[in-house]
């Protein structure tokens, strides 16, 4: 009887070690830099980012909804309710610099005598989808309004090959340009 309780201490603790160690070898940690925002976050939320001296989200997102279809986009969803704009628009991603070099290998690889699939990986389209998001701020008196603009490209395969937002200063000067003429001249009566 001795012998099998001295057993079971010396393969119980060992066991109980071992599953401890394994478990908490299993715990999943989060990165240091999870919740940091990157150094250019803030300028980036400036351009994506205009308050606007009235409080009828209709007509600012009417006016949004229409800066849009001016760019050439189509407008995918829309919702008053919840102040949001959902649009997009398909481009050719053709780059002549990804062309040049695709034909810069394929002939390295003829003279050295190996074959290569370069010209699968060059970028062949493109969807810009825009989203438009409204809310009044804390005092209820101004609604702030936040676009961003995201790049989805695909290569000759149907890979993504990129998927980046938008961070051009001009584009979103723009489009708010279009919008504030849009809201002023609607005031207007025009």
């Amino acid at each position: 009887m001795l012998k099998v309780t001295k057993l079971k201490k010396d393969f119980i603790l060992p066991s109980l070690l071992v599953l401890c160690i394994s478990i908490t070898g299993c715990i999943a940690t989060t990165p240091k830099k999870l919740f940091t925002l990157s150094e250019d976050s803030l300028q980036v939320r400036q351009l994506q980012m205009r308050q606007f001296e009235t409080i009828n989200e209709a007509e600012v997102l009417s006016a949004c909804a229409g800066a849009l279809q001016d760019m050439g986009f189509t407008l995918d969803d829309s919702e008053t309710e919840l102040g949001l704009v959902v649009a997009s628009k398909s481009r050719d991603a053709t780059d002549a610099v990804q062309v040049a070099a695709a034909t810069a290998a394929v002939a390295l690889a003829a003279l050295s005598g190996t074959n290569t699939n370069a010209f699968d990986y060059i970028d062949k389209e493109q969807k810009i989808r825009v989203s438009v998001v409204s809310k009044l701020n804390a005092e209820g008196n101004k609604l702030i309004v936040r676009t961003t603009f995201q790049r989805i490209v695909w290569n000759r395969l149907g890979n993504v090959s990129r998927l980046e937002t938008l961070k051009g200063p001009e584009l979103y000067q723009g489009f708010f340009d279009k919008v504030s003429k849009a809201i002023f001249l609607e005031g207007q009566e025009i």
